[in-house]
């Protein structure tokens, strides 16, 4: 009988290709030399197109920065944010005076909800030696009910987060990280409140697997009202179901089948994002996604009037000086890791 539990394999371009409730999904990776002490590259800026800075000359990028590569300022309505760090810091700070860094491993969920403004910076806090920074960053829709909330920033410490590790008849291991969904019983920290992965009939995860050369594991069976996308992202190869897959490359799988992974000769790293659909119209422009043009027309206006409450801080693109992973939220809280 042939194996129907892959249902469509496509290239990853950029930005990834996601289905319902996803709306983005991007992989940045970027190899930067040692940091100045502006926290910048300590490296000629010559030739680049800063502020629009995407080729990835010399194996990096400044993207919007300046000074400090990253996302100054900007706005967002109507969805989620989630940004995996999985190498690198990210410096944080909205319009509602919140503000965090974040990094090697942690990651941060914000609710953009009825409007927040943020920005996304990428420190280069060694100054004697190269700065690598990779992460994803996901978009995750809001139903229409949602779709005003109040904003919410949350940071999962990557030692809250699960990683299980299962291990092949022939001992080779594959790691599987659950930033959402629970594994085996076990569940990550929550989400903020009015997030779409809050509900359990959802079925919202978003998971990091990386196996071993040669691994072999099965992804085990999610409900089948869920969609499903594994992103195969470095390697060399490896095998899903009955179908070979050279990386880059996606698969949209059956939900409700399990379905065994191999690595091919040399590691490799996937990216997992499953949900049920959220199902209502989607308009899109910009940094705002609504459910129809009159919508995005209001987000357009209100912007301009509130500027979704203003910008507190000197720059546009701030950074958070030689300080350790931190949060401090809306409320004066101070967080850290434990």
């Amino acid at each position: 009988m042939a194996d129907d539990s892959v249902l469509e394999l496509f290239a990853l371009g950029f930005p990834w290709a996601t289905i319902d409730p996803f709306l983005f999904c991007v992989h940045h990776e970027d190899h930067y030399p040692r940091g100045n002490d502006a926290l910048g590259p300590d490296a000629s800026l010559a030739g680049r197109r800063i502020g629009q800075d995407f080729e990835g000359q010399d194996g990096w990028r400044m993207y919007h920065g300046d000074v400090v590569p990253g996302f100054p300022q900007h706005p967002h309505r109507g969805f989620e944010t989630v940004t995996v760090a999985r190498r690198g810091f990210i410096d944080h700070s909205d319009s509602l005076g919140a503000a965090a860094r974040f990094g090697q491993g942690d990651a941060q969920w914000l609710t953009a909800g009825g409007g927040i403004v943020h920005s996304e910076m990428f420190p280069l806090l060694d100054g004697d030696g190269p700065n690598p920074l990779e992460l994803f960053q996901i978009w995750l829709n809001l139903p229409r009910a949602d779709k005003m909330a109040e904003p919410h920033f949350a940071i999962l410490w990557h030692e809250t987060i699960p990683t299980h590790r299962f291990e092949d008849a022939a001992g080779r291991s594959t790691r599987v990280t659950t930033v959402a969904g629970a594994l085996e019983g076990q569940a990550p920290p929550p989400p903020p409140p009015h997030s779409w992965a809050t509900r359990e009939d959802a079925h919202v995860a978003i998971w990091t697997i990386r196996m071993d050369a040669g691994a072999r594991w099965t992804l085990p069976a999610a409900d089948p009202s869920a969609e499903r996308c594994l992103y195969f992202f470095a390697g060399e190869g490896m095998r899903v179901g009955e179908h070979a897959l050279e990386a880059p490359r996606g698969a949209r799988l059956r939900p409700g089948a399990a379905i065994e992974l191999e690595a091919g000769d040399a590691p490799c790293e996937l990216l997992l994002l499953q949900g049920r659909p959220i199902g209502e119209p989607v308009a899109h422009h910009g940094p705002f996604v609504m459910n129809d043009r009159a919508g995005l027309q209001q987000a357009f206006v209100d912007y301009q009037k509130t500027r979704f409450g203003g910008w507190p801080w000197e720059s546009d693109g701030p950074v958070h000086g030689r300080e350790g992973r931190f949060a401090r939220h809306i409320d004066g809280t101070l967080e850290r890791p434990d």
